[in-house]
C-alpha cells in the first residue's frame, strides 16, 4: 500500500470492562499491519448514545477511542503516532470530528479507513461525503478496507445489517442537501439526536445493540 498520512478506525463499542470488542480489535490489528506505511493512527468515537459507557476503577467514563489507543500502545504502536478522536457518538460524528479535530489542522490528506464488513457501505458513504467537502487545490485522498465481522453471531449480524441498510438511505438523503461543513455543523447541533440540546436520542432495544 502507498504511504499514508493516517489510518482511521471507526468506533464499534467496548466491553463492560472497557476493553475493545473482537470486531474492533480486528480493525485495529489490520491498522497495525499497515504501520510501516502509516504516519498516524486515528481511533474514532467517544462512545454511543445507545448505552452508557463503562467506568474505570476511579469512576470515570472509558472512551472507545481511548480504549482503542491503549490497545494500539500495548501492541507496540508509539503513543506519539496515535491521535484519538474523543467527541463523536455516531458514524457521521466519527468522520466530522476526525476531520475538524485532526486531519484539517494537521494537513493529513492520504487517509485509509478500516472498519468491519457490515459497517463498510455506510462508512464509505459518510466519509466520502464529509471529506469530499474540501479545497479543490488540496483534496483528500480516501481509501477503504473491510475486515471480517469477528465475534458477532449470525442472528445479531443480520439485525445490524438491516439497520445499516436503513441508515445508509438516511445518509444519502442528508448528503444531497448538506454540502458544506457549516451546514453539517448546524445540522449536528440543531437536529442530530446525539448532539442537539433540544433532542433526545432513541435507544436501541433489538439485537443490534450487541454490536455497539
Amino acid at each position: 500500500m502507498a504511504e499514508l498520512d493516517a489510518v482511521l478506525i471507526p468506533g464499534g463499542g467496548v466491553s463492560a470492562f472497557g476493553e475493545v470488542v473482537p470486531w474492533v480489535k480486528a480493525r485495529l490489528d489490520r491498522a497495525i499491519a499497515l504501520s510501516p506505511s502509516t504516519t498516524f493512527f486515528i481511533p474514532l468515537s467517544a462512545g454511543t448514545t445507545h448505552k452508557p459507557p463503562p467506568l474505570n476503577q476511579k469512576g470515570f467514563p472509558i472512551l472507545e477511542s481511548v480504549a482503542a489507543a491503549e490497545y494500539l500502545v500495548a501492541q507496540g504502536v508509539p503513543d506519539s503516532c496515535i491521535l484519538p478522536e474523543t467527541i463523536s457518538l455516531d458514524t457521521i460524528g466519527n468522520a466530522y470530528f476526525a476531520r475538524v479535530q485532526h486531519t484539517d489542522p494537521l494537513g493529513l490528506q492520504r487517509l485509509h479507513v478500516i472498519t468491519s464488513e457490515f459497517h463498510l457501505p455506510r462508512v464509505e458513504a459518510i466519509f466520502n461525503w464529509i471529506f469530499g467537502i474540501s479545497d479543490a487545490r488540496n483534496p483528500y485522498q480516501l481509501t477503504f478496507e473491510a475486515v471480517p465481522n469477528i465475534g458477532i453471531s449470525l442472528d445479531v449480524l443480520e439485525t445490524r445489517r438491516q439497520r445499516e441498510a436503513a441508515s445508509l438511505q438516511q445518509v444519502e438523503d442528508l448528503r444531497s442537501h448538506l454540502t458544506t461543513l457549516a451546514e453539517i455543523h448546524r445540522w449536528l447541533y440543531t437536529e442530530h439526536e446525539a448532539y442537539a440540546v433540544s433532542k433526545s436520542p432513541r435507544r436501541l432495544k433489538d439485537a443490534a445493540l450487541k454490536t455497539y
